[in-house]
């Protein structure tokens, strides 16, 4: 069976908006190689429509400037929850019907992880149906000072720590599993 690994960049006060305006000073190699060892990891993407419509305007562009971390973006296929959506491009299929069932029936065929970037409603979906294996939260040594917080509203979800990954910059990756 494969597993569901949820990637999202955190602040420290919980800010997960605009991370092009906080994260990018610590975008490093260091940064580069462990984004990269999730993104190999997985066969498929899963997102969410806000997080698909903003990968899909900027990835196809940034193969070169990207390299290989470029080229598997953009190659990969990528399922999208929308309910708004009616058809989609770069690679990628609307899930159409029960979210939860064809999250599940992913998980179940053959095959590599499946990566899910963003934070947001669908993480509602998954939560209630304990469809991710692992979170791995990026903590960001930035306060933002607002904005959109990391699953605001979602109900009291208790989770243990599996792995906790330091950056020289002051990132850390907080890898979680349910509990």
């Amino acid at each position: 069976m494969r597993k569901l690994i949820e990637s999202t960049f955190v602040t420290l006060d919980g800010s997960i908006g605009s991370p092009e305006r906080w994260g990018v000073p610590y975008w490093d190699e260091e940064y580069n190689g462990h984004a990269s060892e999730l993104l190999f990891a997985a066969d498929a993407l899963l997102l969410g429509r806000q997080t698909y419509e903003g990968f899909a305007a900027v990835w196809p562009k940034m193969e070169e400037a990207a390299g290989e971390y470029g080229v598997r973006m953009n190659s990969l296929p990528k399922h999208v929850a929308s309910r708004t959506l009616k058809s989609a491009e770069w690679n990628a299929t609307v899930i159409e019907g029960d979210v939860a069932e064809e999250v599940a029936r992913l998980k179940e065929q053959p095959g590599r992880n499946i990566l899910k970037f963003g934070t947001g409603e669908l993480d509602r979906t998954l939560l209630e149906h304990r469809l991710v294996d692992e979170y791995h939260f990026w903590m960001f040594p930035v306060i933002a000072g607002g904005g959109e917080r990391l699953l605001d509203g979602i109900d009291t979800t208790h989770l243990k720590l599996v792995k906790s990954t330091p950056f020289a910059s002051g990132v850390i990756v907080l890898t979680y599993a349910p509990k």
